[in-house]
């Protein structure tokens, strides 16, 4: 209890407890008063109150704690002027109290203890995290900094910090094993090659799955380094993974880049996973590529065909701001004219080419009155370029619009780029009939790669948008009429009947699966009749056991709706912007409970592996920073697939997610 403020009162006897060494006790009338040294609290010094109540006082007293902190640090400073370096941390550790900063609200208890271990794994995951070199922790400033921050911090080398990092690196693996172990569906990879400043070349693999509670997961399962000058490199590269990570059986799909090599790795690891039927029999839907590419493709060959265009206009602009003179007189011919500021772009940035352009558009009769009033000017566009650059630049407009769609979602599901690319193709397809012959031209050589594209991908589009409860098959037909016009019911047809095969053969594994848990339920049950049934009657060995799959095959029945048929008949689920694809298939699973599990596969499938921003297209690739091209390959793995993982588990973390550092330096 406490009492009223009153003058200290000398002690009138001997106190032996040690709790009194913290207390000075005084007389006030008939009570006696114990006053904190620390604090100046005043609590009951009753002989008959005991001391309980000061012990635990003293345990939540701040000034105290901060006194007894001060003088451990105090004592560590003078051990190191003295040259002493035997500190007992364990004693220290005891008298500075628990780990983490804790407020009880009632007492406003403040708890300090060091930690060495802990501390030594929190710098371990920033490392990690933050993309930090390993030698920072021998780096003059950072130990005086740790220093001053807590003496007690024992520092590690560079060769320790690597040593914690690698164990954190296969705590994880084993979480990410015991995740992939348990994969209610299949998961779909992308392989994606990387080079480092000593032209090392690197593949990184990337698994793309549905979780349990329908939620899509991202984890880099391997970044190595691989020679590409043998020919199926690649390829033995992809397979020693699946094979490692125990997740050859539970494999969708591929995606990569348009690249032949690629292609031909993905051919190579089909074939072999054909072999042992460890993949489904619709191969078309196995090999995927970036869809990303085809837009920089497009970008590319956009910028191209205006490079003539593009010249003029940087020298228009560079002219208008050769002067303040110059610049006041276009200012003024442009009164009113457009809000945009006329800009000299980055040749190696062509998102500022892009403005660039964009801005000159507006300013277009400018120039034009510009041209006629100063005969210096030599660089003004003719009709016919501005009316090619109007075209091409609101093709590019498009591009960004589709990239900034794909960029939307942190891990885009596969559903959302068939209406995007099929608006690239129906531009395509307009520009192709342009009466300029340098648009039209254009336009044909983009379109052999994009049709080369959908060649390989288009199934896979498709089929995605279909289990997209919105659109169905309605949307397929909608594009299909405008894309390929006299063929576009043989092209629905296909489509469809593609469909239905893949959810026939997932009809059938469903039923096997039915099967064998039943097989395994019995065997189970009949374990203790071993050796009184005849060896005949073990259904284990039934050699008609194939003959269950034949009759589900061939015994259809005329007329009866299957899954798929009753969600097609269904209505269109109306579009809104806040619409959850897996959450609508989450809750109908037990309506669909085969078309369910297809839908789980399928909109799991990386259908891009570049970076999604816009700023970020390049032609020749990535390449790592000199920090991380420095590290051994294991090292390597290590730091970037652990980066990745611990990167998952603390994305709630605002500062996490904005200061995590990248592993793409710059493109080559």
């Amino acid at each position: 209890m406490e009492v009223e403020n009153t003058p200290p009162l000398k002690r009138t006897k001997r106190l032996t407890s040690a709790v009194w060494n913290d207390f000075e006790r005084v007389r006030k009338g008939d009570l006696m008063v114990a006053i904190c040294k620390h604090c100046s609290k005043k609590l009951s010094g009753s002989s008959t109150s005991g001391t309980s109540h000061l012990r635990n006082h003293l345990k939540r007293c701040m000034k105290r704690s901060n006194h007894d902190i001060s003088q451990q640090l105090l004592l560590v400073r003078e051990k190191k002027k003295d040259g002493t370096t035997d500190l007992d941390v364990s004693k220290c550790d005891a008298a500075i109290g628990p780990l983490d900063l804790k407020f009880d609200q009632g007492h406003s208890r403040l708890d300090l203890k060091f930690d060495q271990e802990r501390s030594r794994l929190d710098l371990a995951h920033m490392i990690i995290l933050h993309g930090y070199p390993l030698s920072m922790v021998e780096h003059v400033g950072f130990k005086r900094f740790v220093s001053n921050l807590q003496p007690f911090f024992q520092i590690m080398s560079g060769d320790g910090a690597k040593a914690v990092c690698m164990q954190i690196y296969q705590k994880q693996k084993q979480k990410v094993n015991e995740i992939l172990d348990k994969l209610p569906g299949r998961l779909s990879l992308s392989a994606e090659l990387w080079t480092s400043y000593q032209d090392n070349r690197f593949m990184c693999l990337t698994a793309y799955f549905i979780d349990e509670a329908w939620q899509l997961q991202r984890k880099i399962l391997n970044f190595i380094m691989i020679d590409l000058d043998t020919e199926q490199a690649l390829s033995e590269a992809i397979m020693t993974c699946l094979t490692n990570w125990s997740i050859d059986r539970k494999l969708f799909s591929i995606t990569v880049d348009s690249c032949s090599n690629n292609d031909n790795a993905v051919f190579r690891v089909r074939d072999r996973l054909s072999q042992n039927r460890s993949i489904l029999r619709n191969i078309k839907l196995f090999h995927v590529r970036c869809a990303t590419r085809i837009l920089n493709f497009i970008i590319e060959d956009v910028l191209q065909a205006l490079q003539e265009v593009t010249h003029k206009v940087r020298e228009s602009v560079r002219y208008v701001k050769s002067s303040e003179e110059m610049q006041q007189k276009f200012n003024e011919m442009a009164l009113q004219v457009s809000q945009k500021s006329l800009l000299i772009d980055s040749p190696t940035q062509w998102t500022s080419t892009y403005v660039m352009l964009e801005a000159a558009i507006d300013y277009r009769d400018v120039f034009s009155r510009l041209q006629a009033s100063d005969p210096c000017y030599m660089t003004a566009l003719s009709d016919v370029e501005w009316e090619r650059t109007i075209a091409l630049i609101n093709y590019l407009k498009l591009v960004i619009e589709v990239t900034n769609v794909f960029s939307g979602a942190k891990y885009p599901t596969a559903n959302i780029y068939f209406p995007e690319i099929c608006d690239i193709h129906l531009k395509l397809i307009e520009l192709c009939k342009s009466k300029d012959s340098c648009i039209s031209s254009m336009a044909l050589k983009i379109k052999d790669k994009f049709d080369n594209y959908w060649s390989v991908s288009g199934l896979t589009l498709t089929v995605a948008v279909v289990l997209d409860p919105r659109f169905k098959m309605k949307l397929v037909e909608y594009y299909f009429q405008q894309m390929f016009e006299s063929n576009a019911s043989e092209c629905i047809k296909e489509v469809s009947g593609g469909i239905k095969d893949l959810f026939h053969e997932y009809s059938i594994r469903s039923t096997l699966t039915s099967f064998e848990q039943s097989l395994d339920c019995q065997i189970e049950n009949s374990s203790g009749l071993d050796g009184i049934l005849p060896t005949g009657s073990n259904e284990a060995n039934d050699r008609l056991s194939g003959f269950d799959k034949f009759l589900h095959e061939t015994s259809s029945i005329p007329h009866m709706k299957t899954e798929f048929d009753k969600y097609l008949e269904e209505p269109i689920f109306p579009r809104n912007a806040d619409f959850d694809i897996l959450n609508w298939w989450k809750v109908n699973s037990p309506k669909y409970p085969i078309l369910s599990v297809m839908a789980r596969d399928i909109l799991g499938i990386s259908v891009s592996i570049a970076d999604s921003s816009a700023a970020e297209f390049d032609a020749g690739g990535k390449v790592l920073d000199m920090q991380r091209s420095s590290l051994s390959p294991d090292v390597l793995q290590a730091m970037v697939c652990t980066h990745d993982w611990l990167g998952t588990e603390f994305e709630s973390e605002s500062a996490v997610s904005e200061s995590s550092t990248p592993l793409c330096a710059t493109a080559k």
